[in-house]
């Protein structure tokens, strides 16, 4: 099977020693965008807000590699406040539409830079 790393210049460099995204076979595995530019400069606000960051990032990467968020089977959301689960719906809807892959969402104690949502996404490539 072959393996291949994705990165782009149009989403924020990762902040640890791991890749924005990697395929492996048919599928791409998107590491856990947080609400970073990409020049690396935190959005600050709720998280309407940190949320539609963390899609332009997980877009950015998905097109680097021929993708597009109608391609994602699997979403991990990991949120700071279950009180935000409504809103971050709302947000998530508005990228995903009728397109409703598989997700799990869960409360954490803490995320990377105290943000208030952190996503990571699995794509199908086809291929």
């Amino acid at each position: 099977m072959a393996i291949s790393f994705v990165s782009t210049d149009k989403a924020p460099a990762a902040i640890g020693p791991y890749s924005q995204a990697v395929k492996a076979g048919p599928f791409l595995f998107a590491s856990g965008q947080i609400p970073l530019r990409p020049d690396g400069t935190l959005v600050e606000g709720d998280i309407v807000e940190q949320a539609h960051q963390v899609f332009a990032n997980i877009k950015a990467i998905l097109a680097e590699a021929g993708l597009t968020l109608s391609d994602v089977v699997k979403a991990t959301v990991f949120i700071k406040d279950m009180n935000d689960f409504g809103r971050l719906n709302e947000v998530y809807a508005e990228y995903f539409g009728d397109h409703k892959p598989a997700r799990s969402t869960v409360e954490v104690a803490r995320l990377p830079r105290d943000v208030k949502v952190e996503i990571e996404v699995v794509a199908y490539t086809g291929k």
